[in-house]
């Protein structure tokens, strides 16, 4: 089992951070679970990773399975604030059925009760549980395990933030044993077909959010910026305001794809046919980004990339 260190708080104590042999000490009984391995990718908060190190990080996890077929799984440490949407990332470019668990902490090694070790315990747990293969990319955090696709973290201090809306946890981490309740439907990792071998770099994409008279010259002005593709946070089921749809077709002249979501937190957009848009599905407007990057790595075509948020 190989821990992967990146930083983010379940590291940052007070006058330097812990390392990854530091994290893996910390951990009580381990290695009644798992024989631990274990190796520094990053040592940061969440919210200074770059894109370029996500590439590189889930190069890195394919090649641990490529070259170790004895490896069971992976753990990989996150800062809590972009967890979710670095573990969506891993689902959609780690391709392979073993499992890969993404765990952090919102208390720091400093504070009077500090989770980091007991939630980087149940995520080797999860990562060697036989029954965790093919789930695609976990989320486990505070006994429970979400998929990386579905979870938001929905609180800036709790200890819960971590929650799937509408849908549910996938499982818990119990003392006894880890348990699971359901599946991800959609395609991740083994089935995924985004390949970041041949990703050189990761296209622009901008997220704006609908409001009350919002202004479709910011959607302009992404697409004048440079942006490849837009992801628009609107009201309700689809609904945008003021001019944003003038902006919407300034986009489309541009060939410049709009992914249409919702900003309420759950839900589901309905395929559009309309111009360049294209529907968002169910997909949080920060996590439609991460796959419409992906996706135009692929195709600039509207149709194709409607195909892919409709399978993913």
């Amino acid at each position: 089992m190989r821990l992967v260190a990146t930083g983010g708080t379940i590291s940052n104590r007070a006058g330097g951070r812990l390392t990854a042999d530091e994290l893996v000490t910390s951990i009580p009984n381990l290695t009644r679970y798992a024989t631990p391995e274990f190796e520094q990718f990053a040592n940061t908060s969440s919210s200074a990773i770059t894109l370029e190190q996500w590439v590189n990080l889930a190069r890195r996890i394919n090649e641990l399975f490529r070259t170790d077929a004895d490896l069971t799984g992976v753990v990989v440490t996150s800062g809590t604030d972009t967890l979710e949407e670095l573990a969506y990332f891993l689902n959609l470019t780690v391709r392979d059925p073993r499992p890969v668990a993404v765990v952090g902490s919102m208390r720091n090694p400093s504070t009077l009760g500090y989770e980091g070790a007991a939630n980087l315990l149940e995520g080797f747990r999860v990562a060697a549980d036989p029954a965790s293969r093919g789930r695609g990319v976990l989320v486990v955090l505070n006994d429970e395990i979400n998929a990386a696709r579905e979870v938001t973290k929905t609180d800036a201090l709790r200890l819960q933030t971590f929650q799937t809306r509408g849908y549910g946890i996938l499982g818990v981490v119990d003392s006894d044993r880890v348990v699971y309740y359901r599946r991800v439907e959609r395609r991740h990792t083994a089935d995924s077909e985004f390949d970041v071998s041949a990703i050189t770099e990761l296209p622009r994409v901008d997220v704006l959010l609908t409001y009350q008279g919002a202004s479709g010259d910011l959607i302009q002005s992404a697409v004048d910026a440079g942006a490849r593709g837009i992801v628009i946070a609107t009201a309700g089921a689809g609904a945008m305001s003021g001019t944003q749809g003038e902006g919407v077709r300034y986009a489309g002249s541009k060939g410049v794809p709009v992914v249409i979501t919702t900003r309420t937190g759950s839900g589901r957009i309905a395929r559009s046919g309309r111009g360049n848009s294209v529907a968002g599905q169910d997909l949080a407007p920060i996590k439609a980004r991460i796959l419409l990057m992906l996706a135009l790595t692929k195709t600039q075509e509207t149709e194709e990339l409607r195909r892919i948020f409709s399978e993913y």
